[in-house]
């Protein structure tokens, strides 16, 4: 477990990608400048490895995680019963935003040890 965690750290820059993906395929449209935008910025740092733009990417994506988790409790508060679609929201939803919010964290992490030396 301890391994699979330092590796998930190590390239947390590249997990935050594939989760933009993912939530690009879920999205209805296929031209999504929020997704492009992303992945440009993602890119960017993958290949400059700049080390204030490393800290601010992933504060951001833990922001944004944070405002989607309070949209999600918003929408379970719609359904009048908590149903099996409500737990699939649910469920998935935390799922997502968790490993968006630990994958942010990760590369937070590793920006800040390399600022900090």
């Amino acid at each position: 477990m301890i391994n699979t965690l330092k590796t998930s750290l190590k390239y947390a820059e590249y997990l935050l990608v594939l989760t933009i993906i993912f939530y690009w395929y879920f999205t209805s449209n296929l031209f999504n400048p929020i997704a492009i935008g992303l992945l440009v910025v993602m890119a960017l740092q993958i290949i400059f490895k700049n080390k204030v733009s490393g800290i601010m990417i992933p504060l951001l994506f833990i922001l944004l995680s944070l405002y989607m988790l309070l949209a999600l409790l918003s929408e379970l508060r719609e359904f009048s019963a908590f149903n099996a679609d409500a737990k699939t929201m649910l469920i998935s939803g935390l799922l997502y935003l968790g490993f968006t919010i630990m994958c942010a964290t990760g590369m937070f992490l590793n920006y800040f040890r390399k600022l900090i030396q």
